[in-house]
């Protein structure tokens, strides 16, 4: 593993169940650089959060596909003060998930692709 990772969670094969994946469950690492990409991006209000990606991983509110991607991609978008959305990519050739983004997501956009059913919500039984 190189590096220039860090684990931040493991991907729940109870994601796979709602939505309709076949995924393993594997490691989930965040790159160090994530924090300069989320800048470049222009996603610093979401840098708040950036230690809250375990979190969001083991707790998403909302689970789904980003049906523009080619290979595996999630997205969990998790509600503090801030919608806060986490895309994970899988990296095929080392068979592990990586955080490729993170940003805001606003309320409307939320409601949206809930309609449409590109994401769901995601509830535990407790």
């Amino acid at each position: 593993m190189a590096d220039n990772l860090i684990e931040v969670g493991i991907y729940k094969e109870e994601f796979n169940e709602i939505l309709g994946l076949n995924l393993g469950q594997k490691k989930i690492y965040r790159s160090i650089g994530l924090p300069k990409h989320m800048l470049k991006s222009r996603h610093e209000r979401c840098l708040r959060y950036i230690d809250y990606i375990p979190d969001i991983i083991e707790n998403p509110d909302y689970i789904g596909v980003n049906p523009n991607e080619k290979s595996e991609s999630i997205e969990l978008i998790k509600q503090y003060r801030d919608n806060v959305m986490v895309g994970i990519k899988l990296d095929k050739g080392n068979d592990y998930f990586y955080v490729s983004t993170m940003h805001e997501i606003q309320e409307p956009k939320i409601n949206r692709r809930l309609h449409s059913g590109r994401i769901k919500e995601f509830r535990v039984d407790k």
